[in-house]
């Protein structure tokens, strides 16, 4: 129980999410299905939260003295992750918002990703919906990936 708590809180970290939650459950040897269900909760659980109230606290302290910094990373982040979906995707934002999240990259998840969709002001039950797609091809790449890096592991030993 004690590693499924650790799933969770790894899948909730930003920049991190369940493109480490899913290692970590694999190379702990952990049941896949029980693992990616806890990763997929754990990350999905701030989505909305950052959609409803992140534009709003970090407008509120990018003028801050000591969150300042911070606050205009973020929305800088999130203003350039939903301008290159704006670009790419035309009239596929939606996909676009999936791929940007599913894809595995630095940089590109479902904190990014709901807060660009949030900063774009797209809907917000599509975005949740594409989120969440994008997190299951997320999740599906990362066992691929995680189950051949471990595989190969474990043959050498």
């Amino acid at each position: 129980m004690k590693k499924y708590l650790i799933v969770f809180l790894i899948s909730m970290v930003p920049l991190i999410e369940l493109r480490g939650a899913i290692p970590y459950a694999v190379g702990f040897d952990l049941p896949i299905v029980p693992s990616i269900v806890v990763a997929l909760i754990g990350n999905m659980l701030p989505v909305p939260f950052i959609f409803l109230f992140a534009r709003k606290i970090l407008d509120w302290g990018k003028d801050r003295k000591v969150i300042g910094g911070f606050c205009r990373w973020c929305l800088e982040k999130g203003e350039k992750g939903g301008r290159k979906l704006e670009e790419k995707a035309g009239v596929g934002l939606y996909m676009a918002l999936l791929l940007f999240v599913g894809i595995p990259l630095p940089g590109t998840g479902a904190w990014t990703g709901t807060l660009a969709a949030s900063l774009l002001d797209l809907d917000f039950r599509k975005s949740v919906l594409y989120i969440l797609l994008g997190l299951l091809l997320a999740a599906a790449i990362m066992l691929a990936a995680s189950l051949g890096v471990f595989g190969a592991v474990n043959m050498i030993r």
